[in-house]
């Protein structure tokens, strides 16, 4: 039994093993089908011709998904640690929506959460490699968030006062019926996405709205900006071996360097 429990664990939960990537792939498939399912049941001329076909197929991945989670609890060393993990809470959300949906109709299309599962995929891919960059990455925008976080503040203040001016410029019979409406424009105007709903008459309103879009061009490079500032600079402080060269002396090296990088000279 725990020789049979052990090898279900290893498909279940490792990806070196061909077992294991072909678990996971069947599992990858059946979650985007199973969402692609609920998605189509939502569309009313599909449910109306598919609707049994949607019932069954929904059950099916249901009660696929509940014995994959409970072999999941039933192999892993600690079921009450996982169940209470990221993936643990994601699996349980899977398969909860169905069973509710028995109780609270409408409940099953919270079953679109099954898509942070696929999440999985980076298991079989093997995206282990890309590790350091994700961890530079995350560290210049550590570095950058208070920066961010006040650039956010002054955003909110330009475009707070800006959608109040445009409330008194334009008034109700413009469509600016409020001042979070109006707000609400400044963001869209400010942002460049511009939809359209709602756009200003007046002459000064006008004015106004042009230097909003032309403001709008500088504030978006000011985020990238610090950024891309913070993850050059995390870049240059990356570790570097503190091996010496025998040719040139420099001690300088990338950790995984194998020929000194000034003199080409074999490093120890």
């Amino acid at each position: 039994m725990n020789s049979l429990r052990k090898k279900i664990e290893l498909i279940i939960f490792e990806a070196d093993t061909f077992a294991g990537k072909l678990f996971d792939i069947i599992l990858i498939i059946s979650i985007a089908a199973s969402v692609f399912v609920v998605m189509l049941d939502s569309v009313e001329s599909y449910a109306l011709r598919y609707g049994s076909f949607f019932i069954a197929a929904e059950w099916f991945f249901t009660v696929l998904f509940t014995m994959e989670y409970l072999l999941r609890l039933a192999t892993v060393e600690k079921p009450l640690k996982y169940a209470g993990s990221f993936f643990g809470i994601i699996d349980f959300l899977a398969i909860i929506p169905s069973y509710a949906g028995l109780f609270f109709p409408g409940g099953k299309y919270l079953l679109v959460i099954r898509v942070l599962r696929v999440l999985r995929v980076f298991r079989v891919l093997k995206l282990a490699q890309y590790i350091g960059e994700a961890e530079l990455l995350i560290k210049a925008l550590r570095a950058s968030r208070r920066k961010v976080i006040v650039f956010i503040f002054t955003v909110l203040t330009i475009v707070t006062i800006i959608g109040s001016a445009m409330y008194i410029i334009e008034g109700q019979e413009n469509g600016f019926t409020s001042i979070p409406k109006s707000i609400y424009w400044a963001v869209v105007t400010l942002t460049t996405v511009g939809y359209g709903d709602i756009s200003p008459q007046t002459s000064i309103g006008q004015a106004l709205a042009a230097v909003v879009m032309i403001l709008g061009f500088g504030i978006i490079a000011i985020p990238t900006g610090i950024v891309t500032a913070e993850l050059t600079r995390a870049i240059g402080e990356q570790p570097h071996s503190r091996r010496t060269c025998p040719g040139c002396r420099n001690s300088r090296h990338e950790a995984d360097a194998r020929y000194c990088r000034l003199c080409g000279h074999l490093l120890p």
